[in-house]
């Protein structure tokens, strides 16, 4: 069970501030570890795929609703298959409340915490519709520690935090222009807000990216690893 240091000590880590009841981790294949933590506020489910010692790792998160396995056809999960293959973390970060996006960006950040126990040094963040506001905000916290951050049809609510954070980090923002929940502009939005990133336009691709699938895999399997060589 994990515990708050007592007042004398540093302050708790985002881990620690989970007020943890118990915790249980398999392997379900020998590079995906499912791990889940039971909290008063609920569970967090993780699932992490490639090396745990790897220093540089992805954390992604779903929308308002939950979920872990990405939109685009269960990006998620390819993107985990694909980078832990050449030696780099994805975490899959399951919310313990969905929707509540303090709770929200706490989980992406006590994943963050308990990746750097293994030895992870560097992040970037990923989110999908109002995942895209969570891993906005959570980059703020992670600071030089963060790489780049990933949005997937994002929405520009809760992204205010992030006000000219891409002067300081890379981002790059993919919606689709028939997206039938949150149009276009709430990503041009986001982008006026964070002050820069780079705006992929999608035509003909609704809010859960199906249609631009591999085109979305594809330049995240080279934009990530990218990113993270030039952060290092």
């Amino acid at each position: 069970m994990s515990n708050p240091t007592n007042e004398n000590g540093p302050p708790p880590t985002p881990l620690e501030q989970l007020r943890t009841l118990a915790a249980v981790e398999t392997m379900l294949t020998d590079d995906l570890r499912h791990i889940e933590v039971y909290t008063m506020d609920g569970l967090l489910t993780l699932f992490w795929h490639g090396p745990p010692e790897a220093d540089q790792v992805v954390i992604a998160c779903g929308g308002a609703m939950g979920g872990v396995l990405g939109p685009a056809d269960a990006l998620y999960q390819k993107l985990g298959v694909t980078l832990g293959a050449d030696g780099y973390g994805l975490i899959r970060v399951g919310y313990r409340v969905p929707n509540d996006s303090d709770k929200c960006v706490h989980d992406l950040l006590a994943a963050a915490d308990l990746a750097t126990r293994s030895g992870a040094k560097t992040f970037i963040t990923m989110g999908h519709s109002f995942g895209g506001a969570p891993a906005l905000q959570a980059a703020v916290i992670l600071q030089e520690h963060c790489a780049g951050v990933v949005t997937l049809a994002t929405q520009s609510a809760g992204c205010e935090p992030a006000e000219d954070l891409a002067s300081q980090v890379p981002v790059i923002l993919f919606h689709g222009d028939k997206d039938e929940i949150l149009p276009l502009q709430a990503s041009e939005l986001v982008r006026m807000v964070i002050g820069g990133g780079e705006l992929v336009p999608l035509p003909g691709v609704g809010h859960l990216l199906a249609e631009a699938a591999e085109q979305i895999e594809a330049r995240l399997q080279e934009w990530i690893p990218e990113k993270f060589r030039e952060h290092g």
